[in-house]
This record gives structure tokens, C-alpha cells and sequence, in this order.
């Protein structure tokens, strides 16, 4: 049993091998989602001069592959990749003491939309570094053998995890969520509510 059981594995990782001549140079595009902001009041104090903004940060794969039938089975290939990545939600929060189209609400507001355009011009700037990281981790994911065409779908399964746990898309993701923080302190920063306080005192 246990020479059947090693004779099977080295058989498994031979058509594997005879697979790696079908790899393909995967076609990469990438787009970022179309976002949506909504505005709302808590019922728990905030500060009366921030703000907040929760933004969703998305990352989605969907790929396409290509099989080609050998000996004793399939190779399914990485073909192309189609990703989305960016913010696609936004969820400011603002104190709910600040009455709607007010001095104070509208200075907040106006606050956290620079917030907002930070988070997006990180994937603006970051565009070309987005598309290289997911060149690179699609193709470096080896073809898959499969023994069954029922066992095609699961194979693509595999592709699309290999080509997520990626290191090069980790440490993309990584990027990303810094850079924001940087562009957002960098608002915070530049920011001295002037016009907040004056509303305030207005009021």
C-alpha cells in the first residue's frame, strides 16, 4: 500500500511537471471600483472640530483560465486576471450638535472630503505599481494538473489563492494602507479648523 500510495504521488508531480511548458504570461487589467460616500450623525458624541471618515478598501480577482488536455488528464493554466482595486465606500461621521447645511456641519464636511480625496489619490498615484505587484504574482502561479474535467473548476480555485496569498499582493495591500495613513495625518496636519471654530463661535 505504501509503495502504491508513493507510486501515485511521483505520477501526480510528473504530469505537474509536464504541465509547466503551458504556462502562459497572464494579460493583467486593472480598474477601480466606482465609490459612494453617505453622511451620517451617531448618537454618541464626537468632537465637535473632527470628523470621521471609515473608508472600504477592496480588493477583488476574478481570473480566466486556459486548459489544454495531456496524457492522463488537464492543465489549467492562468490566462488573464481582471482586478479591482481601491476605496469603493466612504462613511463620514460628523457630530450630531451640528445641524444639517450649517457653517459648522458644512466646515466638516468640506474637512473630511479632503480626508477622502486622499484615500483616492493614493490609488491614483499608486495605479502602475498596483498593476506590476499583480503582473508579478500571476505570473509566478504554475499550472495546475488535474486527472478529471470535474476537477477543472477546483483547479481554477487553487489559481485565484495562489495568486491572492501572493507575497507581492500582501505586501501591496501593506503599501496602500500606509501610504493613506501618511496622506491623511498630512490633512490633519494642514489643517488648523479656523473655519470650524469661527463657525462655532458664529453660531
Amino acid at each position: 500500500m505504501f509503495f502504491a500510495t508513493v507510486c501515485g504521488l511521483f505520477s501526480l508531480s510528473a504530469f505537474a511537471d509536464d504541465c509547466l511548458s503551458y504556462k502562459l504570461n497572464p494579460n493583467v487589467e486593472v480598474k477601480s471600483p466606482s465609490w459612494s460616500k453617505e453622511v451620517v450623525q451617531p448618537l454618541k458624541p464626537m468632537d465637535l472640530l473632527h470628523g470621521d471618515v471609515v473608508a472600504t478598501l477592496v480588493e477583488n480577482y476574478e481570473i480566466i483560465g486556459d486548459t489544454t488536455s495531456i496524457e492522463d488528464g488537464f492543465c489549467v493554466s492562468l490566462k488573464s486576471v481582471q482586478a479591482t482595486v481601491g476605496y469603493n465606500d466612504f462613511l463620514v461621521k460628523i457630530d450630531s450638535r451640528h445641524i444639517p447645511d450649517s457653517c459648522a456641519y458644512n466646515a466638516v464636511l468640506s474637512h473630511e472630503d479632503e480626508h477622502i480625496r486622499a484615500y483616492l489619490s493614493v490609488i491614483d498615484d499608486y495605479n502602475d505599481k498596483i498593476k506590476s505587484a499583480i503582473y508579478s504574482a500571476a505570473n509566478s502561479v504554475m499550472p495546475v494538473f488535474v486527472s478529471d474535467e470535474s476537477e477543472i473548476d477546483s483547479a481554477l480555485d487553487i489559481l485565484n489563492k495562489r495568486l491572492q496569498e501572493h507575497p507581492d499582493l500582501i505586501l501591496m495591500n501593506q503599501k496602500i494602507q500606509a501610504e493613506q495613513e501618511i496622506r491623511n495625518k498630512r490633512v490633519d496636519q494642514n489643517s488648523n479648523n479656523d473655519r470650524i471654530k469661527q463657525c462655532i463661535i458664529g453660531d
